[in-house]
């Protein structure tokens, strides 16, 4: 999944909780969200805040869906609330792919693209 078509996939389900979303979708949209902070940051901190506030929910759906992927409950997010250890545990699960096949969230996001092979 490319940089655009994640935005555009996160943003449509701005309060989908539900399904599952690849790591890519995922990630790209958090890249978006760094880069976007950091850029209005420098411009105005109120655009910064605005820009944060308006990507909470969508954030946070993205994370349950891509924790989905991993057949995981999304409220494993609330781990993250731990000082230190939480937020390290949230990234190891958000970043190791999803179940192959089917799980309970639903069926494999056909965005994923597979992991390159040496040997």
């Amino acid at each position: 999944m490319t940089f655009t078509e994640s935005i555009k996939a996160c943003l449509s389900n701005y309060a989908n909780f539900n399904g599952r979303a690849s790591r890519s979708e995922y990630w790209w949209f958090a890249l978006f969200i760094v880069a976007g902070n950091v850029v209005l940051s420098m411009v105005s901190d109120m655009l910064s805040l605005l820009f944060c506030l308006a990507l909470l929910v969508p954030s946070i759906a993205a994370a349950a869906r891509r924790l989905h992927d991993t057949d995981r409950s999304g409220w494993m997010q609330l781990i993250g609330l731990i000082p230190f250890v939480g937020w390290l545990v949230v990234i190891y699960f958000l970043a190791q792919p999803g179940t192959e096949g089917s799980n309970r969230f639903g069926d494999k996001p056909v965005t994923e693209t597979p992991a390159i092979t040496l040997g």
